[in-house]
């Protein structure tokens, strides 16, 4: 293996961990109340297996079935808006009141907010030194917190300091483990659009808060909205676009005051003309709209029928298509 890095052209000589010094790392892991986890095993977190080049080895802390539940990853400014604070502690609430993890990276700022709001519903921290390097320290009492109630997941070895080369990687393994990312503030050349970055490469969607042009903090959203990430501005936005994944409360409100607007004879045509442009290509739900002029509520209320049907893909970035007809 080293000859074959040296090969490949990596100036420095690959080292090989030696079984005394695996053996000391297990060892440090069981009294810090940490475990190490293979690929192989089933534990392994199940979304983050299927990235490219996933992590052969992780290192967690916690509750470790976190992991394999629906996850969303939020993240955004160290020096964040009070705003943006609030946008993401109330998106965070309101994710795990519908019952996904939100999963974060410990910084300061939109993370420490994301975590703080998800904490009695499930909350994931991905940290960039090891498991026992706590960055920043003065988020040391959340850390703790994190410890107990949710997870703490590192890819580098027990003891190592988080440097500046890490934080990508461990950027990577949070939108890995996360059907979805939301950057709520980011800079245009900040950690989070990295984030957002292996998000898009992993096939998973991306979300932005957009704001104010003047903001350096917008800057970053407001161009991944520009290339295509999905606006957000309130939970809503994120159900609509993961499809019916709406509260219960919200589906029924929306069908009622679709009774009110559309009768069931005004239904059928839409509902026609959905059909005849839906296929086992597919399209985007908002490409959906604008064509075809479909009132929204009329669209959520067609495919929710046809998800229940069964006849409905949802796939990464807001896309449906039909399923093939299946033999009774």
């Amino acid at each position: 293996m080293p000859e074959l890095a040296k090969l490949g052209g990596k100036p420095s000589t690959l080292k090989i961990c030696s079984e005394q010094e695996a053996l000391t790392e297990i060892d440090a892991l069981k009294k810090y109340e940490a475990e190490l986890i293979a690929l192989c095993d089933p534990l392994y977190p199940p979304l983050l297996r299927e990235i490219p080049a996933a992590p052969p080895l992780i290192t967690y802390k916690g509750q470790i079935g976190l992991a394999s539940q629906k996850s969303f990853a939020i993240v955004g400014a160290r020096n964040a808006s009070m705003v943006g604070k609030k946008l993401a502690t109330d998106l965070s609430l309101e994710l795990g009141q519908q019952s996904w993890v939100v999963i974060s990276g410990l910084a300061r700022g939109i993370d420490t907010c994301a975590h703080e709001a998800s904490l009695a519903t499930g909350t994931i921290a991905v940290l960039a030194g090891g498991i026992d390097n706590i960055y920043p320290s003065h988020n040391r009492k959340l850390y703790e917190e994190i410890s107990e109630k949710g997870l703490l997941i590192a890819e580098s070895p027990y003891g190592t300091q988080p440097k500046a080369k890490l934080f990508p990687r461990r950027n990577r393994i949070i939108s890995g483990l996360s059907q979805a990312t939301l950057v709520v503030e980011a800079a245009l050349k900040s950690g989070s659009l990295v984030t957002a970055r292996y998000a898009l490469e992993q096939g998973r969607d991306v979300f932005a808060v957009p704001g104010s042009p003047l903001d350096p903090r917008a800057r970053g959203t407001n161009h991944l909205i520009r290339q295509g990430a999905i606006l957000t501005e309130s939970y809503e936005d994120i159900a609509r676009e993961l499809l019916n994944d709406l509260p219960t409360s919200k589906i029924s409100k929306d069908s009622n005051e679709l009774q009110h607007d559309l009768s069931s004879q005004e239904l059928s045509p839409l509902r026609k003309l959905l059909m005849e442009n839906l296929s086992y290509t597919p399209i985007r739900v908002d490409n959906l709209l604008e064509e075809y002029h479909i009132p929204p509520a009329a669209l959520w209320s067609i495919l929710l029928e046809l998800e229940i049907a069964g006849r409905l893909n949802r796939q990464p970035g807001g896309y449906i298509s039909l399923k093939p007809k299946q033999r009774e």
